[in-house]
């Protein structure tokens, strides 16, 4: 049986799940995912995993949040003054901003709460500070040239 190598493309499915085991992404919505391995496109312990597989295995991945999309960090929870944004469409919670950071790249923000003279948000991924797992299976593998 044939697994795949650094280099190779695959094409896999998934279930992304929180910690809480609630399911919060899948390829039934977006369809199947195709990676090259080595390209730094998915979390190590996913390459890790793939590259140990056969076409149709399956396999469960537990990924820490440290490994994941990093620790919650407090210090990228801000308050910015309604006058710096723009007047449509109103801020309401959950709405993402698209932002630069101080070193220039860019960043999404997400409105936690909206006040009178300012908005909170929130630099932080939505899943930062939280253990994920995926459920893969392995459906594809195009070997490198």
């Amino acid at each position: 049986m044939t697994t795949p190598n650094n280099g190779d493309t695959v094409t896999i499915d998934y279930v992304l799940k929180r910690g809480d085991g609630e399911i919060i992404g899948n390829t039934e919505e977006v369809g199947p995912q195709q990676v090259q391995l080595g390209a730094g496109q998915i979390f190590p312990a996913i390459e890790e995993a793939l590259t140990g597989m056969s076409v149709g295995d399956s396999k469960t991945v537990e990924i820490a949040s440290d490994n994941a999309f990093g620790p919650r960090r407090e210090e990228l929870v801000i308050d910015i003054p309604r006058a710096n944004l723009p007047p449509e469409p109103a801020p309401q919670p959950g709405m993402a901003l698209n932002a630069q950071a101080p070193n220039g790249q860019p960043m999404t923000l997400y409105i936690l709460e909206v006040g009178e003279e300012a908005v909170k948000a929130d630099g932080n991924h939505p899943l930062a500070g939280e253990d994920v797992t995926f459920d893969l299976t392995l459906r594809e593998i195009q070997q490198a040239a």
